[in-house]
């Protein structure tokens, strides 16, 4: 018997009788259909876990799209904006597509698996924009989000966890690179890859052996501080990191009704990754028009007075000049700052004399409002060597 729309459940995904079983607070939420854990016992806990040691995340839930066919590569060099051909098998690169006008539909990474073999990854869902693209292209789009379970292990120990399991010279593997191993009889791919800024790796396997990942994990994990992660820590660090993320710092280009509030590459300081060079792609003529007459908007980092998160907040600049608007803020623990992600007119980013933004604090059943000034700074606030470096280490 077919479910009544409000009794219909979210899907589960393959480590669901794991998380589900750690998951205290039975906090839980949507990720495109899947029930995700927002918490599992702290957040501030698991948000320490991935700065100060190694956290472990369920990424199942990513859409996953396998793209193969003799005209795979030229594809993805049409759809994307980036320089698909520079892409050798074995890497891992980051990349937005656009609509006819520039603005961006979504962001997510490119697999390269071999020769006219790709798996494209992201937040929403995208197969009909996908396939309407593919018109004229010998290549073959399947959402493989079902077939494949991940976990991400990020933090300072991971790769010793990754080592302690077996996983043999994890340690000299590149970051944005992918490698495979075998676990048990199983294929698992490993990629240096991640959504916190630090040090970590994306692991891939068949759903058949989740459960036996995750338990290796965990077993051997234990000595070395690992402990779940939910989506609320994770969202502290992607923002300490500077990351965007669809529906905070841009809307996809095919859900807004208002085509004002939709964003381009350059306006979300992603223009390093649109190469003009490189022939036709979606949305080039409306980015070289852009790039002639100017942008609307710069995502920029703010550094807030004070330490209460300006969530939502208004950006001003002097009196009352409205110039723009925060979109993702927090006290961040690790950098002692009060920081924030914000979408500001142009040229108003470029001046940091005079900006201040209005936050709301509720305390003891009354709203106060606080004046704190601001300054525009890198929004990749968290940025440690570890991250970068080959061989990684144990800490």
């Amino acid at each position: 018997m077919t479910p009544e729309p409000y009794e219909a459940q979210l899907l589960e995904t393959p480590f669901h009788a794991r998380t589900s079983s750690l998951c205290s607070t039975r906090q839980w939420g949507n990720w495109s259909g899947f029930a995700s854990v927002n918490a599992y016992t702290s957040v501030d806990m698991e948000y320490f876990a991935a700065r100060s040691t190694a956290a472990l995340f369920d990424i199942s839930p990513m859409t996953k799209y396998a793209i193969t066919g003799s005209d795979a590569a030229s594809y993805l060099n049409r759809l994307l904006t980036r320089n698909m051909e520079k892409v050798k098998p074995g890497r891992v690169v980051y990349a937005v597509w656009c609509n006819d006008a520039g603005m961006v539909i979504d962001d997510g990474t490119v697999f390269c698996l071999g020769e006219n073999d790709y798996r494209l990854c992201s937040q929403e869902r995208h197969l009909p924009w996908l396939l309407d693209s593919a018109i004229g292209y010998n290549v073959e789009i399947k959402d493989i989000t079902s077939g494949i379970a991940a976990l991400a292990v990020q933090g300072p120990t991971s790769s010793a966890v990754l080592k302690a399991m077996g996983l043999v010279g994890i340690e000299n593997l590149k970051p944005y690179s992918l490698t495979e191993f075998d676990l048990d009889g199983h294929s698992l791919m490993v990629s240096r890859t991640g959504f916190t800024g630090d040090l970590g790796y994306e692991l891939w396997i068949d759903p058949g052996a989740a459960e036996l990942l995750w338990d290796r994990l965990m077993e051997v994990g234990s000595l070395y501080g690992l402990r779940p992660m939910g989506s609320e820590a994770l969202e502290m660090t992607r923002i300490e990191a500077g990351f965007i993320q669809a529906g905070v710092e841009f809307f996809p280009g095919d859900l807004p009704t208002r085509p004002d509030r939709l964003r381009s590459p350059f306006e979300l300081g992603m223009g390093w990754l649109v190469d003009f060079d490189k022939g036709h792609f979606i949305g080039r003529r409306a980015l070289l028009q852009e790039k002639k007459t100017g942008s609307r908007y710069a995502l920029v980092g703010l550094d807030i007075e004070g330490n209460k998160p300006a969530l939502h907040s208004f950006v001003y600049q002097g009196k009352d000049t409205e110039v723009g608007i925060v979109a993702s803020a927090m006290w961040s623990p690790t950098c002692k700052r009060n920081i924030a992600i914000a979408s500001l007119k142009t040229p108003y980013h470029k001046d940091n004399h005079g900006l201040w933004v209005d936050v709301y604090v509720y305390r003891e059943l009354k709203w106060e409002r606080i004046h704190a000034s601001c300054k525009v700074v890198d929004k990749q606030f968290f940025n440690p060597p570890r991250r970068w470096a080959t061989p990684a280490g144990d800490r």
